[in-house]
């Protein structure tokens, strides 16, 4: 081309000459293509894909389609793109025609609607700029450009302060280590320092900086002044520690501030209560003098009890704390035991044995002591209801015993009963040691059963509930009384029995049973000797004298006087009348008459029931034998069907006891829980050894094959499988639990 076709081409291309980047749209702006981030490899399409995928791969009909195989054999579903998440792009790539003919991104962006759609992008100019001036500033030596500035570093007086703060807190660890010895070889000398502060604190002289050789390389030194240098730097770190003590100073002056704000405060509040409390002690004080005036003899209002009484408890009410404070002995020392010993000067207790009992129970609460209970000794210094009673009251208590006569006990236990639950339980147990009991010893010393119209329990029993235990010691001279009164005595009179009835209960089982057995039962015994049995004229009144005893001495002594003085001769006169051709309807009659004679109680006595049965079978003897069967006929029937009958009694009477022990046992359980049925045999024993009294518990640390070892009162077992084996002489032997139980008792 000639040169001037070459300079209209370059007007034209000046013409088409494209926009500056400064005026095309932010839109064409280029963008950082955003990859990875919101794509979404569930969608079946992508947004922009328009075009239907029934053509695809349809140039295969020209070939033989291996392709299409290969892509189905990988996994490859037709209307979707490739990869392992159906990433990869479906419609073929559009192309996208400029406007002009500038550069590549000189008319807006290059990317198609499609494109846009399927890869959203983010704008990174900055994140672009930022890398390409890293990327700029790469190959320059100095990327900053000039010389380097010194770096100043500055302290603030906040930093200061904080610095200080933090090295207070650690100063405590670090004084541990402040006589440690250090030994500095980082100089040209060795150096010895006491403490890890002092090389902290050393300083750069010029003497200890190792000379600097001068070589072609080093540059000398324009600027070097240690000793300046040393100087300032001392200055610095003494304005520094100023900073700080002058901190930490006004940090205690504040806090001194808060703290004497506190104390103002408190004392404000002492202040307040103090005031308070001497308002109340003035008003106390006002009512103290009133007492005080109106107590004087001139006064023309005296004080009355009731009115002093209201006043200690308007005292009590309202001063509570003054009250509790104030020295109530000396208060009602001066005001209420003058009250107190008028209004008891005409006073009779066993006349009217309840006078005063209100308005000393009102006093009982004014005066008595909280933290002193009533029976926690005699301590008459801290309580003033106590030395009430014990000044005002127990005088007339101690005039009215002195002349009080023991077998009039009424009005002396009905005073007593009135007044219990108002004095202290001490003046009460002084009052029966040291007033009563003295009186009763005496009055027994002196008492003789013999002569004596009164009986001894009227007027000694009524002392139980109060005395209880206190009694005991009278009983013994008591019994003596009776059983020397008791010498001479025939069970004919009865008068024995209603003396000693009263007694059975009050006397303990072992010693009521001794004085039975050494002075009641030995008379019987000699009375039944005395009883002649003749059927057919017999005597019973020595037999009703007997029996009659029946409630006091116990049943096993009955039965042993019923063997040893009535049986044998009863069982005599039986041989004897059978030997003798008798009517049999006879001897049943007196058989049944004797029996009906004894109570259940006795007949269900086993030594009781053998020898009626031993009676039953001589009878069946004699009948059996072919005279008596001879003599007289049915006989033998008669007294088949009388033995048949009584051991039918027996045994219905044996099942009528079992079934109310069943039935007691039942009751007394009503109240168990559940839990107390035996669910296993260990149980069972458990239970049975409770009902017997008897010990089980297991043996620590002891097992024989593994399995634990119980005691069983004082046997040894184990229990195996629901067995109970008993350590033998060699072996363990398996044994029932009622012979278990027998073994143990």
């Amino acid at each position: 081309k000639s040169a001037a076709e070459d300079m209209s081409e370059e007007d034209s291309d000046e013409d088409e000459k494209p926009v500056k980047q400064e005026e095309v749209p932010k839109e064409f702006v280029p963008k950082k293509l955003k990859t990875g981030g919101n794509f979404k490899p569930s969608q079946k399409g992508f947004v922009g894909g328009t075009k239907s995928f029934v053509d695809f791969g349809s140039w295969e009909r020209h070939t033989k389609g291996i392709g299409q195989k290969l892509l189905k054999k990988m996994g490859y579903v037709p209307g979707r793109g490739l990869g392992k998440n159906a990433q990869g792009i479906i419609n073929p790539i559009e192309a996208k025609q400029r406007k002009g003919k500038g550069a590549v991104g000189a008319y807006g962006s290059e990317r198609t609607s499609q494109s846009l759609q399927d890869f959203p992008v983010v704008d990174s100019e900055e994140e672009a700029e930022e890398e390409f001036q890293k990327e700029l500033s790469q190959w320059r030596k100095d990327p900053n450009g000039g010389k380097k500035k010194p770096k100043y570093s500055y302290k603030t007086v906040e930093e200061l302060k904080a610095k200080g703060r933090i090295s207070k807190q650690l100063s405590a660890p670090q004084k541990e280590l402040s006589q440690v010895k250090v030994i500095d070889m980082t100089g040209r000398e060795q150096k010895v320092y006491y403490s890890y502060s002092q090389i902290s604190h050393k300083h750069n002289i010029p003497d200890d900086s190792p000379q600097q050789p001068v070589g072609k390389d080093s540059k000398p030194q324009g600027f070097a002044l240690p000793e300046l240098e040393h100087n300032l730097q001392l200055l610095i770190d003494i304005t520094e520690q100023e900073i700080i003590q002058n901190d930490r100073q006004l940090q205690y002056e504040r806090d001194m501030v808060v703290n004497l704000t506190h104390e103002i405060q408190k004392m404000s509040e002492v202040l307040s209560h103090e005031e308070k409390a001497i308002s109340n002690l003035s008003k106390v004080l006002e009512m103290v003098e009133e007492c005080e005036r109106r107590m004087q003899p001139s006064c023309e209002n005296p004080l009355t009890l009731d009115e002093c009484a209201k006043i200690f408890e308007t005292l009590q009410d309202k001063y509570y704390e003054e009250y509790r404070m104030s020295d109530r002995v000396d208060l009602a020392v001066a005001i209420v035991y003058p009250l107190m010993k008028d209004y008891f000067k005409n006073w009779d207790p066993l006349k009217d044995c309840t006078y005063g009992t209100e308005i000393i129970g009102k006093w009982k609460s004014l005066l008595e002591n909280d933290q002193l209970l009533s029976h926690s000794g005699q301590d008459l210094s801290t309580d003033a209801f106590h030395r009430l009673m014990w000044e005002i009251w127990m005088p007339y208590v101690r005039n009215i015993v002195a002349q009080w006569q023991p077998r009039n006990c009424g009005s002396m236990v009905d005073f007593l009963d009135s007044w219990v639950n108002v004095i202290p339980v001490w003046i009460l147990d002084n009052i029966l040691d040291q007033l009563i009991f003295p009186k009763l010893q005496k009055e027994v010393e002196s008492w003789n059963p013999l002569t004596d119209t009164v009986p001894i329990h009227s007027w000694i029993h009524p002392w139980l509930p109060l005395m209880q235990a206190r009694l005991e010691p009278l009983y013994s001279p008591i019994r003596n009384k009776l059983a020397n009164a008791l010498q001479k005595w025939h069970p004919s009179d009865s008068s024995a029995k209603l003396i000693l009835q009263p007694w059975k209960d009050v006397f303990t089982p072992g010693s009521w049973e001794a004085f039975m057995v050494k002075n009641i039962v030995p008379k019987l015994g000699m009375c039944l000797n005395e009883l002649i049995i003749n059927p057919h004229q017999q005597h019973m009144d020595a037999f009703y004298w007997v029996i009659d005893w029946e409630g006091m001495i116990s049943v096993s002594s009955l039965v042993g006087l019923l063997e040893k003085h009535f049986f044998p001769k009863w069982l005599q006169v039986l041989c004897s009348w059978l030997s003798n051709s008798p009517n049999y309807e006879e001897i049943t009659k007196w058989y049944l008459g004797w029996k009906s004679m004894f109570s259940d109680q006795v007949l269900a006595h086993p030594s009781i029931k053998d020898k009626f049965n031993e009676a039953l079978d001589i009878m069946n003897r004699a009948v059996s034998s072919s005279v008596g069967g001879y003599m007289q006929p049915g006989a033998r029937e008669n007294i088949a069907y009388l033995t048949h009958t009584e051991r039918r009694k027996d045994f219905q009477y044996e099942a009528m006891q079992e079934r109310r022990e069943a039935e007691n046992m039942a009751q007394r359980g009503i109240g168990v829980a559940a839990s107390s049925v035996p669910m296993n045999f260990k149980d069972l024993i458990q239970t049975k050894a409770e009902e017997h009294n008897i010990v089980f518990m297991p043996v620590i640390g002891k097992r024989h094959e593994g399995k634990q070892l119980y005691t069983f009162g004082r046997i040894v077992i184990y229990i195996d499988r629901g067995v109970v084996f008993v350590q033998g002489e060699k072996t363990w032997v398996p044994t029932s639990l009622q012979s278990l139980i027998d073994m143990a008792k």
